[in-house]
């Protein structure tokens, strides 16, 4: 019972950055601060080194991810997070971050199996990830 609290907490705390960085990136038109918030809330989600993590490679990412002990319950979350990093990074005009991002949020959505969809950071996609952890709390 505690460890799903604590996972149910921790997939809270991730949901709230996208929707913060979402609010942020489209009310304030503020990219690049929605794009550091999210990988910052990242590290603080996987209990890692966040500048760390994120400066790997895409596979090396996923696999950390795999042996670190992060639960592969959260890992979708993270896989989107990284996707929509990814966009942030993009809009702000750091292209290489912005394909960096993208590709570790699709490492780790393949290692976990988890299928995010043609666009996993549309505006739709992300409120339906939204809506479902809401009926799951």
């Amino acid at each position: 019972m505690f460890e799903q609290d604590y996972l149910m907490r921790i997939i809270a705390q991730l949901l709230g950055a996208i929707r913060r960085s979402m609010e942020r990136a489209a009310g304030e038109e503020d990219p690049d601060g929605a794009a550091r918030a999210l990988d910052m809330a990242l590290g603080d989600a996987t209990d890692l080194d966040g500048e760390a993590l994120l400066s790997l490679a895409p596979e090396s990412l996923a696999s950390v991810l795999q042996v670190s002990g992060v639960d592969p319950h959260l890992t979708e979350y993270i896989a989107r997070s990284l996707m929509l990093s990814g966009r942030y990074h993009g809009e702000a005009g750091r292209a290489d971050m912005a394909e960096l991002r993208r590709a570790q949020g699709r490492a780790v959505a393949a290692a976990f199996g988890h299928e995010l969809g043609s666009d996993p950071v549309s505006d739709e996609a992300l409120e339906a990830l939204m809506t479902a952890s809401d009926g799951e709390a």
